[in-house]
């Protein structure tokens, strides 16, 4: 059994995010996006949190006439996209930056989509903030990440599996559940912030998984969600959770698949026009 939380480089994670998880997890996200943002013929795009580019060159590709700018907080993952772009021909700029200092003028892009979906939720509203604040008056904002009551059944099976290990102090899981952000509490942050028409849409995605092996050892899992779910225990303590969690779900699966649910939500709202 691998480790519990992963110890790979930026390159590593930015190939395993473009292989692995993006044709999954990121389409998931990008299919509710495609559903309800519709980009401007013409005018700035910003696609925050673009990772390798698949999505936001896209939509690019469909609308030739945008000016796209896409950024992202892994280095690795948007060389790989200014790859593609060079590959696909499609012209647009990129840039690594911190998500919540973007280091972009005030009220710049027609239209800003952030692509939320692995970011820690603790950190949502200050990005959020930050995407509002380039987007211009009448421009539209979208973001997209899981909200709350997703991974129930993971946090269910964690809870216990710490108080077998006796670390129940270690992590306090009703901190983790409520750390996702709820739909409500993301529409307050969108009104406080200046956004008017705001709504929102959330579809219930579920990733099976054959035991507790294939689960833990999944790159989505053990690379990306279980770095932030284990971040307070100590790492010599990680491996007797890890197989704690292992023995919990083999013995709950019953044969069947173990099934982890996502509450994967959109919000929008265009920008109040200053007077």
């Amino acid at each position: 059994m691998n480790q519990a939380t992963s110890s790979k480089t930026k390159k590593e994670l930015a190939f395993i995010q473009d292989l692995l998880i993006a044709p999954d997890w990121g389409e998931r996200f990008a299919a509710l996006i495609d559903e309800h943002v519709k980009p401007p013929k013409k005018g700035r795009v910003l696609y925050a949190g673009a990772g390798t580019g698949g999505h936001a060159l896209g939509l690019r590709e469909q609308n030739q006439e945008l000016e796209l700018l896409c950024v992202d907080e892994n280095s690795e993952s948007i060389e790989i996209a200014r790859a593609k772009a060079v590959t696909l021909k499609v012209a647009a700029e990129f840039r690594t930056v911190n998500l919540r200092m973007l280091s972009l003028p005030d009220d710049l892009f027609d239209l800003v989509i952030g692509d939320l979906s692995l970011v820690a939720p603790e950190r949502v509203p200050a990005i959020a903030s930050e995407l509002i604040r380039v987007t211009k008056p009448g421009g539209k904002l979208a973001v997209a990440l899981p909200t709350s009551s997703s991974y129930g059944e993971f946090f269910s099976i964690y809870w216990e599996a710490l108080y077998n290990s006796e670390f129940a102090d270690e992590v306090d899981i009703e901190s983790l559940l409520n750390a996702l952000p709820t739909v409500a509490e993301l529409e307050e942050i969108a009104a406080r912030e200046g956004l008017i028409e705001v709504a929102s849409w959330t579809q219930i995605e579920a990733f099976d998984y054959r035991s507790a092996d294939e689960f833990l050892n999944s790159p989505l899992i053990s690379d990306f969600l279980m770095r932030g779910w284990m971040e307070s225990i100590p790492a010599k303590k990680q491996e007797r959770v890890t197989r704690e969690i292992a023995n919990l779900i083999n013995a709950e699966r019953h044969e069947a698949e173990f099934l982890l649910t996502v509450k994967a939500t959109l919000l929008m709202g265009r920008k109040v026009n200053q007077s």
